[in-house]
């Protein structure tokens, strides 16, 4: 999104720049690549994955429910890879959370495990000159998927340097997974950065992915490859060196400021038996990957748009004959999904909807869109939760101290019934049904239902969620467990300005 303070300076600055910028923004469009096709190796036949196929004989899934999990089991499975480890993410940044991520992909390569690490160039600031180190060792491999081809550190001077492809440039892959040894996969809706993590000194994120194992696997690898081998991925050292004078990106000194409690590294016979615990308490069930397929063309062709997710959770939806939980961090509903609501309403499904209120939505654009189907959504029958920045629990996925420091939901997740879950990057709003590219998986299982009911409940109680109601005279109300407003739990007026002006925008089907 245009950082609209520095592209208001910008313009104010120099207007005769700007016209040759924008001049050459719409000349020269960049090309798909054709590079070798590059491959995820076969399942490894290690003594560590060996051990641990005897435990499941189909698809086994771990919730990772908080955010020092998370970290912990990221980094145990690329310290456990022997022979290959492919990681796709949409946001990378190199901060404590991403720097021990780096350092410990580095060890790996060094131990001669295969690196592929593909991300999306939404957020590839001031990174360039990072990214093209780290690819500089012979063991990693890093692309990037639909690039800017001019760069720029300042988000503003990039988007006016490329409008000529704005179409193009539009449709970003938002798939997040991690696939080691073609035996254990990571996969959800958490990027890789300290607040999605529990470290960040201020803002940090509700999430929640999944850990597992099984013939699901070789599914995403092979989606992964699909990425990987399509022409809009580009090696991080041809696309880098194609940009341009003006904002052109420096080196940058890592920070990492970690502390010894962020993770403890452990022996190669605690890290098995580490396994070994989690196969065994692991919930079995039957896992279907969806992913929206990577353009054949370009991003910006009509037959190449994504959608293939979209019309998948649809159909889920649409599966539900008791209950309905819909789990989404941005929360703009489209007409086919508002239909798919009211069809599980009038069907007497209980629907149950958990999402960003305006203090803990980091985009308030996305909310302002939400806020427009919210009367008709409370109108349909749905019940309605928004989750507090002050949630009383919020310790649960915050590190301490967390006096000073607000919650956000960022999870992706449907649960249907009681024996169907979807956990996946994407949100319900047009972005992941129609614009970018998403991935998840469907997975039918009575306990890993119960199980994420379980770690659920608590978000949508009045302790951590305001619940979004009409009081007797028709009025929406939010209610928590110690107060009752009239109108939204803003931080400030000036909140509720922007949330009003970004309402009357004609913008909600990009967000």
């Amino acid at each position: 999104m245009i950082n609209m303070n520095g592209l208001c300076h910008f313009f104010c600055r120099s207007g005769l720049l700007l016209a040759v910028l924008i001049a050459s923004g719409c000349a020269g469009r960049l090309q798909p690549v054709e590079m070798p096709v590059e491959m995820t190796p076969p399942p490894s036949h290690s003594a560590k994955w060996e051990h641990l196929s005897g435990i499941h004989q189909g698809d086994w899934f771990h919730a990772l429910n908080q955010g020092d999990e998370a970290l912990d089991w990221r980094l145990r499975a690329i310290d456990s890879a022997v022979e290959s480890i492919d990681l796709q993410t949409f946001i990378w940044e190199l901060d404590g959370a991403g720097a021990l991520v780096r350092d410990h992909l580095l060890a790996a390569a060094e131990r001669g495990v295969f690196v592929r690490v593909m991300l999306d160039d939404s957020f590839i600031l001031d990174a360039d000159q990072a990214l093209l180190d780290i690819d500089e060792h012979p063991g990693i491999e890093i692309k990037i998927f639909n690039p800017y081809k001019r760069r720029s550190s300042n988000v503003a001077l990039r988007e006016v340097l490329n409008l000529g492809e704005f179409h193009r440039l539009d449709h970003r892959m938002h798939n997040k997974v991690i696939v080691v040894d073609n035996r254990v996969a990571i996969i959800g809706g958490r990027n890789i950065a300290q607040q999605y993590y529990g470290y960040h000194e201020t803002q940090n994120f509700r999430d929640l992915e999944l850990v597992g194992g099984g013939p699901i696997v070789q599914r995403l690898s092979d989606g992964f490859d699909a990425y990987w081998n399509n022409r809009w991925a580009f090696p991080v050292n041809m696309i880098m060196e194609l940009r341009s004078g003006p904002g052109k990106p420096t080196t940058l000194s890592f920070d990492d400021g970690t502390g010894p409690e962020w993770h403890l590294e452990e022996s190669p016979e605690l890290r098995i038996k580490a396994w070994q615990d989690l196969a065994k308490a692991a919930h079995s069930g039957k896992a279907r990957l969806i992913l929206d397929n990577p353009p054949s063309d370009s991003p910006d062709s009509a037959s190449d748009v994504p959608g293939q997710l979209g019309v998948d959770l649809l159909e889920i939806i649409d599966s539900a004959t008791s209950e309905l939980w819909l789990v989404s961090a941005y929360l703009i509903p489209t007409s086919e999904l508002e239909e798919a609501i009211e069809r599980c309403e009038q069907r007497g499904v209980q629907v149950r909807i958990l999402t960003n209120s305006i203090n803990s939505n980091n985009h308030i654009t996305a909310h302002s869109a939400y806020r427009k189907h919210l009367d008709e959504l409370i109108a349909s029958g749905a019940e309605i939760h928004e989750v507090r920045a002050d949630a009383k629990d919020r310790a649960n996925y915050i590190a301490s101290p967390i006096e000073e420091k607000a919650l956000g939901l960022h999870a992706k997740i449907i649960v249907v019934d009681n024996d169907v879950v979807f956990v996946g990057s994407a949100n319900l709003d047009p972005r992941s049904l129609k614009i970018n590219t998403e991935m998840g998986l469907v997975i039918e299982s009575e306990a890993l239902n119960a199980e994420l009911r379980r770690l659920l409940e608590p978000d949508f109680s009045l302790r951590n969620a305001w619940h979004v109601q009409l009081n007797a005279q028709g009025d929406t109300i939010w209610v928590s467990d110690d107060e009752t407003l009239r109108s939204q739990p803003a931080h400030s007026f000036m909140q509720r300005i922007e949330d009003w002006f970004f309402m009357k925008l004609p913008i909600e089907n990009e967000m």
